[in-house]
């Protein structure tokens, strides 16, 4: 195939080209500037700002996977920053499917970029591709993120909708930050530590994007997470049981605003029991399932993974 990629920079995206180029495809990337040559990989340039985007020179695509957008957790939710994240993804989106949906010849699929914040804090509720959004800062941000790609959607593109739990990775994500925390014996429940999280190894995201391009008869959203979804307090078990670490230091709801700010409600006491429907009713596997299967291959070293 031939696949063009945005942010392919980041923590997935760069996932997602190395395992296109282990099979064979032809990847390129968007790039905002000026970026060195890269082996196997064409870039082009691209300046979601100056509101133009010409996808002529790209030729021939048979997938598009849309990846951008400014770190959620970059910073603390200053304005500033919680209005360059909805723009970066809305008007990027939109762009993006705008310049598709002007191609002679159109991709057959694009796969944008979603996430768990569209479903708001929902307790114990299970929520399936089917359940309407909730409310708050990142449901807002993620309806208007799914609805950014309807130029694509109505020139007759398949348009997948990846809404991603905590992805899980040795060289990104999340990981990197907790394993500090607990290395140091700070790692614990937070808030009550009901809250549901939902989560994903990296490798499966890469896995289900593929996947969501090769099954023709998918469209819409996904939730793009494990079946195995745990509370928060049994994924610190999990998480310091395999650091051999102690998980008894408990962060407070209101220390955990403190810190992070209006991070804390939205995103770490947040509950969000997500249901992989779509991906288990299309056959798709894991290979990480559970969290004891997935941090034994992340905190193995590299050479004694069985993901290889």
């Amino acid at each position: 195939m031939h696949v063009l990629v945005t942010g392919s920079n980041g923590f997935v995206g760069s996932e997602l080209v190395k395992s296109l180029i282990r099979s064979g495809d032809r990847v390129t990337t968007l790039v905002r500037g000026q970026a060195p040559p890269v082996r196997q990989i064409t870039r082009m340039t691209w300046d979601p700002a100056s509101d133009s985007l010409d996808l002529s020179a790209a030729g021939s695509v048979d997938a598009v996977v849309h990846l951008g957008g400014v770190g959620i957790a970059a910073r603390r939710w200053s304005p500033q920053h919680k209005a360059a994240i909805k723009e970066s993804r809305v008007h990027g989106t939109h762009l993006l499917a705008k310049a598709l949906a002007a191609m002679t010849l159109r991709p057959p699929v694009i796969v944008v970029a979603s996430a768990q914040g569209i479903y708001g804090d929902r307790g114990d509720e299970v929520l399936t591709e089917d359940s309407a959004p909730g409310e708050g800062f990142l449901a807002e941000v993620g309806v208007a993120w799914e609805q950014a790609a309807d130029p694509a959607r109505d020139a007759g593109i398949r348009v997948v909708n990846t809404r991603f739990g905590n992805i899980l990775g040795r060289d990104g994500g999340m990981v990197p930050k907790l394993k500090l925390l607990y290395q140091a014996g700070l790692g614990g429940p937070i808030g009550s530590g009901r809250q549901w999280w939902p989560w994903i190894a990296v490798e499966d995201v890469v896995r289900a994007i593929r996947f969501a391009i090769e099954q023709v008869e998918i469209t819409g959203p996904v939730n793009t997470v494990a079946p195995g979804i745990t509370r928060q307090k049994e994924f610190a078990k999990e998480f310091a049981s395999a650091l051999r670490r102690p998980a008894f230091m408990p962060l407070p709801a209101w220390a955990a605003r403190i810190v992070v700010g209006g991070l804390a409600d939205e995103g770490l006491l947040a509950s969000q029991r997500m249901a992989p429907q779509v991906l288990e009713r299309h056959g798709f596997k894991w290979l990480g399932p559970d969290l004891e299967t997935v941090f034994r291959h992340i905190f193995r070293a590299p050479s004694e993974s069985e993901w290889r």
